[in-house]
């Protein structure tokens, strides 16, 4: 497992090529590190080329929605870093590792998670996040192997961000909460950054 915690998931569904390269750099400004773009979002794969071209290097960007093998094989030759799965289809999983691109997958049982640990995931997806809870997450925590990366994704606001880290949660995917299509660019650098500003209160304490 990596050393250092995932963080901030910016999920962007719906996001256009046009508007890509504006969004992007308006998340890295706030602090954000991690950007999905899933792929029922129009032409995602020209989204994660212009991203990945026009932002720094040390920020990961990446495909959600990913369902097969060869959807990985596409995100990496448009130099996707990561790969977000809404389930946790080990098939995926192994390509995934195979391409060197890290693995997201979606977990919603403590079976879920022992099978994509065990075909080499990176950190877990926790989705629906509300149907788990932050119970279910700390009961998971108690038999999962050390070191283990819980993301809850769904749900999760600047308000609700704060108790999840708390409870132990490696970072957290945010989605419709940050962006949609239509909103403008302050209003989503506005959101990102209160979102750093809850993250940085916790990971220093």
């Amino acid at each position: 497992m990596p050393s250092t915690l995932t963080g901030l998931i910016a999920i962007l569904r719906g996001l256009t090529p046009e508007e890509a390269p504006a969004v992007g750099r308006a998340l890295y400004e706030a602090g954000f590190r991690t950007l999905e773009v899933p792929l029922n979002s129009p032409n995602p794969l020209e989204s994660i080329r212009l991203l990945r071209k026009d932002l720094p290097q040390d920020i990961q960007v990446g495909a959600g929605t990913v369902l097969t093998p060869a959807q990985v094989a596409d995100v990496a030759a448009a130099g996707g870093q990561l790969i977000v799965s809404p389930n946790a289809n080990t098939e995926v999983i192994a390509a995934t590792v195979d391409s060197g691109l890290a693995s997201y997958p979606g977990v919603a049982t403590p079976s879920e998670a022992f099978a994509a640990l065990s075909a080499g995931a990176t950190a877990l997806k926790i989705f629906p996040s509300e149907t788990v809870g932050i119970a279910g997450m700390k009961a998971w925590s108690s038999v999962l192997p050390a070191g283990t990366q819980l993301l809850p994704v769904g749900g999760v606001d600047d308000q609700t961000l704060g108790t999840w880290l708390q409870a132990g949660a490696a970072g957290a995917g945010v989605g419709s909460w940050l962006y949609k299509p239509g909103r403008s660019i302050d209003e989503i650098a506005e959101r990102a950054a209160s979102l750093v500003t809850v993250w940085t209160t916790h990971t220093a304490a």
